[in-house]
């Protein structure tokens, strides 16, 4: 709920706020803290202190750091320094999904078939932060940033009533590649492990256009109450999530992977068509296209990956996609958003066409690279188990 108010409202509030210039940095503020901070805090959660309690300390900070964002937008302070608080905020809120979601992990016996319904509650999250800012009409306002500041304090709150996950005791003697979490790049010397990361990164880079570019496509098509409509992609893909353990046993993993990205192909190709029911589907489609990539590679890589590095895996996931794809995303799909904008106007089916064309090169390179099993084993990995070598 708290990453919904911020990230779907932030470019009608900047444009709101006559602030149109920082709105690419804004969203590329979130890549750059994702280069960082969730390996550092991932690295902290698995050697030093409770993942509960690194995420408590990193909610407060949200809320503090949010609330400073709001209020200088609201006083109308200049560009440059509402950046920098920005980018603070988006450093103390970047790593707090994969700590979330290794919590969550380390209470379930059988993720398979129990980590999809309970993922989906962060997706009824997300959509009631949405329609919140919606019902109060605050999707250019920052009544929704101070929304946002209130649900991170109820975050840390809550926190309390986690029982705590003890980091496992070390005796080793760390280096600084180590404290920092760069050792999570050892995952990437398994050969499905790499194809998984990079597709991830890869699918991440048009995925960016999709949030930033839908809510100005939807408003030019005469649609109002934009957060609200975006929450289409959240109700498919809460029936996903429901739907994910019984994929899981019945599909080969490559396959779920396969579909999550032709899938995502047809979504940008409807959303060509530059009409309501095609952009209305398409923004359906995109639950069902992120679920079955990007939840199935979370539920891999916590069967695939040693306990001991379980949050650094999810953290370097986040660094995958919210780091190196969303960079490389929003400032690519920025230029390529200018560059599909003529004199008549927005060319559309242009821009998602060109989206379409991306993802199904994603796809191939998928297809062509992984095989669908662990061969070589590395430090971090599980031993290999023949039943797991058909996945």
């Amino acid at each position: 709920m708290a990453l919904g108010v911020w990230v779907v409202p932030l470019s009608a509030v900047l444009n709101a706020h006559q602030l149109r210039g920082i709105r690419p940095y804004a969203f590329a503020a979130s890549a750059l803290a994702a280069f960082v901070s969730p390996l550092i805090f991932g690295a902290m959660a698995d050697r030093h202190a409770s993942p509960v309690k690194v995420l408590r300390w990193l909610s407060a900070a949200s809320a503090a750091s949010l609330l400073l964002v709001a209020s200088t937008i609201q006083a109308g302070w200049p560009g440059g320094m509402i950046l920098v608080f920005i980018q603070i905020y988006a450093l103390c809120s970047a790593p707090t999904a994969s700590i979330s979601t290794a919590i969550v992990f380390s209470r379930l016996g059988n993720s398979r078939n129990q980590f999809g319904p309970v993922r989906a509650a962060a997706t009824v999250g997300w959509m009631g932060g949405c329609w919140l800012i919606s019902a109060l009409h605050a999707d250019a306002s920052t009544l929704a940033q101070y929304i946002g500041t209130a649900i991170w304090l109820a975050m840390a709150a809550f926190t309390f009533l986690l029982p705590s996950v003890k980091p496992p005791e070390s005796t080793q003697h760390l280096t600084w590649k180590q404290r920092l979490g760069w050792d999570a790049l050892t995952l990437l010397k398994h050969p499905d492990h790499r194809v998984v990361f990079i597709t991830a990164a890869l699918y991440s880079i048009p995925l960016t256009a999709f949030y930033a570019f839908t809510p100005l496509h939807l408003q030019q098509l005469g649609f109002h109450r934009l957060s609200a409509w975006m929450t289409l992609g959240q109700i498919m893909e809460i029936f996903t999530l429901l739907a994910l353990g019984g994929l899981l046993v019945r599909w080969r993993l490559k396959w779920i992977f396969l579909a999550a990205l032709g899938l995502g192909v047809l979504r940008f190709s409807l959303c060509a068509f530059n009409n309501r029911a095609g952009l209305l589907t398409g923004i359906l489609l995109h639950g069902l296209c992120y679920a079955l990539y990007f939840i199935t590679a979370q539920i891999y890589l916590d069967e695939r990956v040693e306990t001991a590095w379980r949050v650094r895996a999810q953290s370097l996931m986040s660094l995958m996609t919210g780091g190196l794809g969303n960079l490389i995303g929003f400032l690519g799909t920025g230029w390529w958003f200018n560059v599909c904008t003529k004199p008549a106007g927005m060319q559309w089916p242009l821009f998602w066409g060109g989206l379409a064309a991306a993802v199904g090169v994603v796809t191939i390179y998928f297809l062509a690279a992984y095989r669908g099993k662990r061969s070589g084993i590395i430090t971090g990995m599980q031993p290999v188990h023949e039943a797991d070598r058909s996945r």
